[in-house]
């Protein structure tokens, strides 16, 4: 019995131990290959494309607006995609006022932060997106305010980072191709006022977040390079390196790819045509040893303004053929860290918050079952 109790504490003293603050997922194994999803519906989809031809692990990303702030509905979806080895990248969002997105308040942060750090992840690292597109007026309350920007990312980083050090904060994606009008801004002139107002934002944040299309008019070729192109983010770091901001971060593209011309839109490329950017794009610019995540825009959009986005056909589940092409890349097993040395069980949806003794018991007792043998 004392040997019995001996084994047990030795158990549970363990298992406790908290794994270190969020790791670099470029130091672990790594499957890049992910999607950008807008419904938590689709996730088997998500599953079966991006955990394919030998890949595990896999990303998604998601959004998550104000209004949809539900506990009980996110830790669901978290314990579906445990469940079915996918890694979330969860990007803020505010409310939708008309056709424009209203300005995030500096007193969100505290509440977001409470809100994420409630839910149980799917791994160790939490990667939260602040926002999006900040260089489009309609993303951010109708204004155009990169010091305003760079003041809600200070707060979000300083809130999130003091309820968690597993918070993995990446900055909004930005629009590249995007003029200096009315209504969007210069990336390079928004980010050097940013850096010119607040530079320390640029080395708090943990990775880089790109939003490399092929463009102009989402028309260029898998082997355009530069600004405005797949590969955008090279141009993104060679701008901060130019400002003196020379940090290694890991590269999350969260929104690529080509629209397909089964919606209607005739100018764009067919979905065979896309198959082959997908496959050249592969063995090229994706191979940059950089690159943390890979996720398209979009697996399923049924409707304006970005059906001719969706990788799913509409109104069918049949998805087009740059969907079975991107299944079909070779991909690796993942192996991100978690908190407890196997992920944790998954909730009942009956009761969302709630997990038992017994398994947290039979979990936490997983790595070290030769110790029984002591018993």
């Amino acid at each position: 019995m004392i040997r019995l109790s001996l084994a047990l504490l030795f158990l549970f003293t363990i298992s406790a131990t908290p794994v270190p603050a969020f790791y670099d997922p470029l130091s672990r194994v790594n499957n890049k290959y992910g999607i950008h999803i807008i419904d938590e519906n689709d996730l088997m989809s998500a599953a079966a494309l991006v955990n394919s031809s030998g890949g595990d692990w896999g990303y998604v990303t998601l959004v998550i607006p104000e209004n949809e702030r539900k506990q009980e509905k996110w830790q669901t979806a978290f314990n579906e995609m445990r469940r079915l080895h996918l890694i979330p990248l969860i990007r803020l969002a505010t409310e939708l006022e008309g056709d424009t997105w209203t300005k995030p308040e500096e007193n969100q942060a505290e509440i977001w932060a409470d809100f994420l750090d409630s839910l149980n992840w799917p791994i160790k690292n939490r990667y939260v997106i602040i926002f999006n597109e900040p260089n489009h007026r309609k993303e951010w309350g109708g204004e155009l305010d990169p010091t305003a920007y760079a003041d809600i990312l200070d707060k979000f980083i300083s809130a999130l980072s003091n309820k968690s050090e597993d918070f993995f904060i990446l900055p909004a994606g930005f629009d590249a191709s995007a003029a200096n009008t009315g209504d969007t801004m210069d990336e390079a002139a928004y980010l050097k006022a940013m850096a010119g107002h607040k530079k320390s934002v640029f080395e708090a944040i943990d990775g880089w977040t790109s939003h490399s299309y092929p463009n102009p008019h989402f028309l260029g070729l898998a082997s355009d390079r530069g600004r405005g192109t797949v590969s955008n983010f090279i141009w993104e770091l060679n701008l901060l390196k130019s400002w003196g901001i020379e940090r290694n971060l890991p590269i999350f593209i969260t929104e690529t790819g080509w629209p397909h011309n089964e919606a209607g839109a005739n100018y764009l490329y067919s979905p065979e045509t896309i198959s082959d950017f997908i496959n050249e794009t592969a063995g090229s610019i994706w191979t940059d040893e950089r690159i943390a995540a890979i996720t398209p825009f979009v697996l399923n959009y049924q409707s304006f303004p970005f059906v001719s986005f969706s990788w799913q056909k509409l109104n069918s589940d049949k998805f087009y053929t740059h969907f079975d092409t991107y299944r079909s890349l070779l991909k690796i097993r993942g192996e991100p860290l978690f908190n407890l040395e196997e992920p944790t069980p998954t909730i009942q949806k009956s009761n969302p918050q709630t997990t038992s003794l017994f398994q947290l018991f039979r979990y936490a007792i997983f790595p070290f079952r030769q110790i029984l043998k002591l018993i």
